[in-house]
């Protein structure tokens, strides 16, 4: 097991290293981040004031606006020759959030997303496509360092070709592969069709950079007959690498001698109950070149820290519902795109991939919802889709506690994603 004296500290002597680090990390932010420094101030906090990590609810919280604020790197703590490496989001709704990287955080990253990889089985004697996209994107680089550090076989095949890292993986003979989970439907859709199911010897997928439902592994597990792990990060926080579930699949293991976790109610800020929804909030103790003190990540999950079954002690997250920012509020019901794929996964005439519309016609909310029917159970009878219609719509209806208007259409018509899927087109923003 990789790193087991870690991933298996009990839990005192874990709070003992995180309260350690808590309390460097906030004395060094205090002295070299002024953003921080006057946040402390304005509620009278000093560093001294942090004993151990139950001070941690004393902190302020730092949101993405606080990077935006302090853009492009006012939040950085040491000095700019220090950084070696800058990663950015789109920057797509606003101005980009800029992260940077001394050499110690990448060393830290690559040991992360190795524990991860060893997690998921990966081993140095794999052969392993990293799939995510290169650049200003952490996933490529991050997930291609952490290969590297377990000592698998690395093959940097990024995003945008699928023909051409199908016929690598067929002629590498990889075993394990790391990319989105919409992007492996897409690659297992792809491998199907072409009758080249028998044709790879792929064991193992590690998923991750967007939500997807227990449903939808089960599926691609049975389709390519390998198992497959989840793996969670964000570039704020450091990237790929910061929770990864094990064989059990019963929450994702957080590295939690670099990472603290919380959970709070995303209305009242109050932290929530062990097992109880709420919004994760993330603390870095060992990042040097982007500390971040309590950031709400917007991820919707709960946590437990009962012992796993696989050993491990570390503090476990389960499946992600959603973002707060990402939730559909129509005809006063609270709806997420998970809910729609979960229900659909549970329906073999209908393939995974669906668009949700939301619209409003006068006061009243709409939701279309587009799905794709399995190219087995596709017929031109009127009836047979009528039949289909009215099967979704009944599940959708329970699985949402609202109707929608279901549109079916024809296999492979919906647009493939090879990174973040879209699933939602909500027209009143528009």
């Amino acid at each position: 097991m990789w790193n087991e004296l870690v991933e298996c500290m009990s839990r005192e002597d874990l709070k003992k290293l995180q309260s350690e680090r808590l309390i460097a990390t906030v004395e060094r932010v205090y002295n070299n981040v002024e953003h921080y420094r006057k946040k402390m101030d304005a509620i009278g906090l000093k560093p001294s004031d942090i004993k151990s990590v139950d001070d941690l609810v004393k902190l302020p919280y730092t949101t993405k606006a606080d990077l935006r604020e302090t853009y492009p790197f006012g939040l950085f703590a040491v000095p700019q020759k220090k950084i070696v490496r800058i990663h950015a989001s789109s920057g797509t709704t606003g101005k980009a959030t800029v992260v940077g990287y001394t050499k110690k955080d990448i060393d830290t990253w690559s040991e992360c997303v190795a524990r991860c990889f060893a997690m998921a089985g990966v081993t140095d004697e794999d052969i392993i496509q990293i799939a995510y996209g290169y650049g200003l994107f952490t996933g490529g680089l991050g997930a291609h360092n952490g290969a590297e550090k377990l000592g698998a076989t690395v093959v940097p095949m990024s995003t945008g070709n699928t023909t051409k890292l199908i016929n690598m993986m067929k002629d590498f003979n990889a075993t394990a592969l790391a990319c989105t989970p919409s992007y492996l439907l897409h690659i297992a859709e792809i491998l199907e069709g072409n009758g080249d199911l028998d044709k790879i010897k792929l064991k193992i997928a590690i998923c991750g950079a967007e939500p997807w439902t227990e449903q939808m592994r089960m599926k691609m597990e049975k389709t390519l007959n390998i198992k497959a792990y989840d793996i969670y990060g964000l570039s704020e926080i450091m990237g790929p690498g910061v929770a990864c579930d094990c064989e059990y699949h019963l929450g994702l293991h957080v590295n939690e001698d670099h990472f603290i976790p919380e959970i709070i109610d995303p209305k009242t800020l109050k932290p929530a109950k062990e097992g109880e929804i709420g919004e994760l909030v993330f603390t870095t103790i060992t990042k040097e070149g982007l500390p971040l003190i309590r950031y709400r990540t917007r991820d919707l999950t709960s946590i437990c820290y009962d012992k796993c079954k696989c050993g491990r002690t570390q503090a476990r997250l389960s499946k992600f519902v959603g973002r707060s920012d990402d939730m559909l509020i129509i005809r006063g019901v609270n709806v997420f795109p998970g809910q729609v794929e979960d229900a659909l996964a549970k329906l073999e005439e209908v393939s995974m991939h669906y668009m949700m519309i939301v619209d409003r016609v006068g006061t009243l909310d709409t939701l279309e919802i587009q799905v794709e029917v399995d190219e087995r159970f596709f017929s031109d009878e009127i009836k047979s889709l009528e039949a289909l219609t009215k099967k979704i719509g009944h599940t959708i209806q329970q699985a949402l506690g609202l109707s929608a208007k279901i549109k079916l259409v024809e296999p492979k018509t919906l647009e493939r994603s090879m990174g973040k899927a879209v699933h939602v087109i909500d027209k009143r923003k528009l």
